[in-house]
C-alpha cells in the first residue's frame, strides 16, 4: 500500500484537547485534513495520509504543554502499522489506558482513553 490512511476520532474533552491531540499525531502522520474547529462538537475527527510505513515519534511526555484539560476516547483506524504508530506516539504523549483493539483483514482499529 502506497498511502497509510489513518482516522482518528476523539470523543470527550475540549476543543483544545482535540487539537492537541492532532499535532501529536502529526509529527508522524504530517499535517491532517485540517484542525478540529468546531467548538461544540462532542465528536471530533481528523484523517491523516502518509506515504511509506509510519513509525512512532519520539515524543516526550507532555511535550509543549499539551496536557490535556479532560478525558479523551482516541478511536484509531487503518492500517496495521498506521494504528501501531499513532497508538505509540500518544501513550508516549500522554498519560493512556488500552481499551482494545479489533483486527480485520487489512485495517486495524484501537481504543485508546486519554487521561489528564
Amino acid at each position: 500500500m502506497s498511502d497509510t490512511q489513518l482516522t482518528v476520532t476523539l470523543d470527550g474533552g475540549g476543543i483544545d484537547d482535540a487539537r492537541a491531540i492532532v499535532r501529536v499525531l502529526e509529527g508522524v502522520f504530517g499535517t491532517s485534513d485540517g484542525p478540529p474547529a468546531d467548538e461544540g462538537a462532542t465528536v471530533r475527527t481528523a484523517t491523516f495520509g502518509s506515504p511509506g510505513t509510519p513509525r512512532a515519534a519520539d515524543v516526550s511526555p507532555r511535550a509543549a504543554g499539551d496536557a490535556l484539560s479532560a478525558p479523551v476516547t482516541v478511536t484509531v483506524q487503518g492500517t496495521p502499522q498506521a494504528v501501531e504508530a499513532a497508538s505509540e506516539t500518544l501513550s508516549r504523549a500522554f498519560t493512556a489506558r488500552d481499551d482494545g483493539a479489533a483486527s480485520g483483514d487489512q485495517e486495524r482499529e484501537r481504543q485508546l482513553l486519554l487521561v489528564p
